[in-house]
C-alpha cells in the first residue's frame, strides 16, 4: 500500500485512471467485508462545496464525505459524477469508491474563517453519507459536531439506516441549529426495491429508521422519489406508501417522478430492458429523449400524490431535500379516480 500521497500536493502516477490528477491522493484498498469494492482514500483541500448560481436546489453549500455510492441505485443521477475521473458511470460508481479521510479537520477549518456566514449545509446530495462505508471511516460523527460548533444549520438525506448510531448527536446539535432529516423511501415492494436499489436496505429498514428519528424527537421528512411510471405510480401502492410513512412519524414527503439524466438514463434503461422489456417503448415515448417525464403525466401523478398527501395528513406544503410482477398498464384508476393520461 502506498501512503507517499498524504501530503495535499502529491499526485501518484501509478493510481488508477483519473485518480493520478487528484492531489492528496493517499491510496486504494480492499477489504474482505466489501467484496468488490475498492475505497480510493484521498487528503481533500476543501470540504464545502458551492452549489452552482444556476441550480435549482434550495440550498447554496453541500458536504460529500464520499464520491461514488455502494447503493447501486440504477437511477442516480449523481451516476455521470464518475466520469470526471474516468470512472464509468455504471459499475464504477457502485465499486470505486472515493473517501475524504481528511474531511472533518478541513471542514473545520473551513467553518472557523471569518467569512463563512453560517449558510445552510446538505448532506447526501452525490453521495450517501450513511452507506456502509460510514461504518468503516466513521466521518459523520465528527461533520455533525463541526456544524453545529460553529452554528452552521445543515440537513441530511439517506438511505442508511445507520444514521440511528449517531441519533444522540443529532439530538444535541439540533438544540443550538437547525437540523432536518430525511429519509429516502420510494418503494414498499421488497422485490422489486432489491433490483432497482440492490445496495440499499430494506423498505422494513428504512421504515425503522423513520420511527427511530421520530421518536429522538426530531422531524423527519421523507424523499418518496423516484415514483416509477407502470410501476410504482398505481393509487394501491402511493396510498399504502404514504400511509406506512405516516403511521412510523414522518412529519412531510415529498414525491415526483423519476428523472433520466445522462450518466443514469442508460442505465436505468438497461436495467428496464432486462427486467420489464415490455415497458422500454413506452418509457422512451414517456421521456422523449430527456430527462423528465411529458408533462401530461407530471401534472397526472401531481393529483395522485396531492390527494394521497392529504388523505394522510400530509397537509402542509411539499418539503425540499436539496436527493408479484407489478401493473405495467396506466397508473390504475379507482372509482374515483381519472386514469393516467391515455396516450401512456
Amino acid at each position: 500500500m502506498r501512503w507517499e500521497g498524504q501530503t495535499l500536493e502529491s499526485e501518484d502516477p501509478q493510481a488508477l485512471p483519473g485518480l493520478s490528477r487528484i492531489a492528496g491522493f493517499i491510496r486504494s484498498t480492499r477489504t474482505p467485508e466489501f467484496s468488490g469494492i475498492t475505497f480510493h482514500e484521498v487528503a481533500c483541500r476543501s470540504a464545502l462545496n458551492r452549489v452552482p448560481a444556476q441550480s435549482a436546489m434550495p440550498f447554496d453549500w453541500t458536504v460529500n464525505p464520499t464520491r461514488g455510492c455502494l447503493h447501486q441505485c440504477t437511477y442516480c443521477f449523481a451516476r455521470r459524477t464518475h466520469e470526471y475521473l474516468d470512472f464509468d458511470s455504471g459499475r464504477d460508481f457502485d465499486t470505486q469508491i472515493i473517501v475524504k479521510t481528511n474531511v472533518v479537520q478541513v471542514l473545520r477549518k473551513e467553518l472557523a474563517r471569518p467569512s463563512w456566514r453560517r449558510e445552510h449545509v446538505a448532506l447526501g446530495t452525490n453521495s450517501d453519507p450513511y452507506m456502509r462505508a460510514e461504518g468503516r471511516y466513521r466521518l459523520m460523527p465528527g461533520i455533525i459536531t463541526a456544524l453545529a460548533d460553529s452554528g452552521t444549520p445543515f440537513s441530511i438525506l439517506t438511505k442508511g439506516p445507520l444514521l440511528k448510531r449517531d441519533l444522540p448527536l443529532l439530538a444535541a446539535a439540533a438544540r443550538s441549529v437547525q437540523v432536518s432529516i430525511g429519509v429516502s423511501l420510494a418503494f414498499l415492494d421488497a422485490d422489486l426495491q432489491q433490483r432497482v436499489e440492490p445496495g440499499t436496505p430494506t423498505p422494513k429498514a428504512r421504515l425503522d429508521l423513520i420511527r427511530a428519528v421520530a421518536d429522538a424527537g426530531l422531524d423527519v421528512g421523507v424523499m418518496a422519489m423516484p415514483v416509477l411510471p407502470w410501476l410504482t405510480d398505481g393509487d394501491d401502492h402511493l396510498d399504502e406508501l404514504f400511509g406506512r410513512l405516516a403511521a412510523a412519524g414522518a412529519t412531510a414527503v415529498t414525491a415526483g417522478a423519476l428523472h433520466l439524466r445522462p450518466g443514469a438514463r442508460e442505465w436505468f434503461l438497461q436495467w428496464l430492458a432486462r427486467d420489464y422489456p415490455q415497458l422500454t417503448g413506452r418509457y422512451r415515448q414517456l421521456y422523449g429523449g430527456g430527462s423528465y417525464a411529458a408533462k401530461e403525466y407530471r401534472q397526472w401523478l401531481a393529483g395522485r400524490v396531492a390527494r394521497f398527501r392529504t388523505r394522510h395528513g400530509f397537509a402542509g406544503p411539499a418539503r425540499s431535500f436539496r436527493s408479484t410482477a407489478p401493473d405495467i398498464g396506466p397508473g390504475p384508476a379507482g372509482p374515483q379516480d381519472s386514469p393516467a393520461p391515455t396516450l401512456f
